[in-house]
């Protein structure tokens, strides 16, 4: 079976976020900006309407990493993000992720990690550094 954790190895993860993860959100966080949970507040914005949290929509990029790929067993040691542009409730987004560097020997990979909109926009932007014991085989060939 070939490995994946190559550099320039990318997956993609589809998702989105409802009213109910805002709430949860803003509950374990203590962010109740109203810009996040108050419609009539949100209206009288630049946005015109509530957008989610920017952690919220970054916290994608855990949920990917510690369940999906490369899944339990990962050890999320730095993500820097920027944020472009603003999410919304129930719109889909793309999670992108990219190896941009191996460090076989103590079992981390450096990734490009992104989310973009349905128009193909970046929203957010950054980079992730973790750990994992799949990544140490990767590089043997």
């Amino acid at each position: 079976m070939e490995n994946k954790w190559v550099v320039d190895y990318s997956y993609n993860y589809e998702f989105s976020f409802s009213q109910s993860d805002v709430e949860a959100f803003a509950k374990a966080s203590g962010d109740f900006n109203p810009i996040h949970l108050d419609d009539e507040y949100a209206k009288k914005t630049i946005f015109g309407r509530t957008i989610l949290h920017g952690f919220l929509g970054g916290s994608v990029f855990s949920k990917v990493f510690g369940t999906i790929n490369p899944g339990n067993g990962t050890i999320y040691l730095n993500q820097s993000m920027s944020f472009f542009r603003p999410m919304f409730i129930g719109k889909r987004y793309l999670a992108t992720f990219k190896v941009l560097e191996l460090i076989t020997a103590k079992s981390r990979a450096s990734l490009l990690t992104e989310i973009i909109d349905s128009d193909g926009n970046v929203v957010i932007s950054g980079t992730a550094l973790i750990q994992h014991k799949d990544i140490a085989s990767s590089s043997k060939i």
